[in-house]
């Protein structure tokens, strides 16, 4: 089996080397953008030429947080689409055996019950904030189930919730909440400053380290066989409050400044639980890293890598 993994050096990327154990029958191949602009269709043929993989874990994407998503909405959508389309038909005309690609949370709709399970994710329209990311996202879930059908691939999708962790992106205007409290504390601690939170810091996130969802992609490539979309988080009882992973952070970052919670914000959705019964059924004995010691692990190197870190 040869792997080849689109997007490998970023943060699920290095999520997946950390944990890697390969067998003798085994090599894995991981690319990023200096091997290959996926957005075009012969760089991508090539590139699945050069490495002739048997399977491909597919984590490329142009993503962002909230503020780069509401600037290019357009880029987000078309650049997403191209992506997942050039990758799809590289796989199917490569022969490829497995497809494991990883979507995000975002694409289910803005208005749902909770807790989300897989069934609901195509029930309606998902954020007008996220839009072009988000169903450019849910669009590769409908690819590959057409793809299936009509070529008979075995293309996957994994769902995964908030993923932190190591390598990931600190910029303070792209980054997701966890990188962005890490940059913001790092820099409150060097300046002297408070550390400022927007809103109450009361909405809870499963968040899921890198180290763990790397695992559970790495059984999706060996052993998973259902071709539905598959929900990748830890249990509603492992919820965290934004306030917990400001807190977690000050104290692995040693800040003794202010921590200040800025009430006027707004806090967005208060909580956007996932169901997680698939996996536990298709993982049983599935255990997760304790979130207090992967922030401990993340923030550090975040400390150590300031200066090479996306920023």
């Amino acid at each position: 089996m040869k792997v080849l993994v689109t997007g490998g050096a970023g943060l699920v990327g290095r999520g997946i080397q950390s944990v890697l154990d390969a067998g003798e029958d085994e090599e894995w191949v991981f690319v990023g953008s200096k091997d290959a602009d996926l957005r075009d269709r012969q760089e991508t043929m090539d590139l699945f030429e050069r490495v002739k993989p048997t399977h491909v874990v597919h984590l490329a994407a142009k993503c962002g947080g909230l503020f780069m998503n509401m600037r290019c909405p357009v880029e987000m959508f078309n650049e997403n689409i191209a992506i997942n389309t050039n990758v799809m038909e590289a796989c199917r005309l490569t022969g490829v055996k497995k497809l494991v690609t990883t979507l995000s949370m975002c694409i289910f709709p803005d208005k749902v019950t909770y807790p989300i399970d897989e069934t609901m994710l195509h029930d309606g329209i998902c954020s007008q904030g996220l839009m072009g990311y988000a169903m450019a996202k849910r669009m590769a879930d409908i690819q590959a189930q057409l793809y299936n059908k009509q070529y008979g691939t075995n293309f996957i999708s994994l769902i995964p919730t908030n993923v932190f962790g190591a390598y990931d992106n600190y910029n303070l205007q792209d980054s997701h909440v966890i990188p962005a409290l890490i940059h913001k504390c790092y820099i409150a601690k060097r300046d002297g400053t408070p550390l400022t939170i927007m809103g109450t810091g009361s909405p809870l996130r499963q968040f899921i380290y890198s180290h763990d969802i790397g695992k559970i992609i790495i059984w999706a490539v060996r052993s998973y066989a259902d071709t539905r979309p598959l929900i990748v988080s830890v249990p509603e009882s492992h919820e965290v409050s934004i306030k917990q992973a400001a807190e977690a952070v000050v104290k692995h970052m040693d800040f003794k400044g202010e921590l200040i919670f800025d009430t006027t914000a707004a806090d967005g959705q208060m909580k956007k639980t996932a169901n997680i019964t698939r996996l536990q059924e298709a993982m049983p004995g599935l255990a997760f890293t304790d979130f207090d010691e992967a922030m401990k692990t993340s923030v550090q190197w975040f400390i150590d890598n300031y200066e090479t870190a996306r920023k």
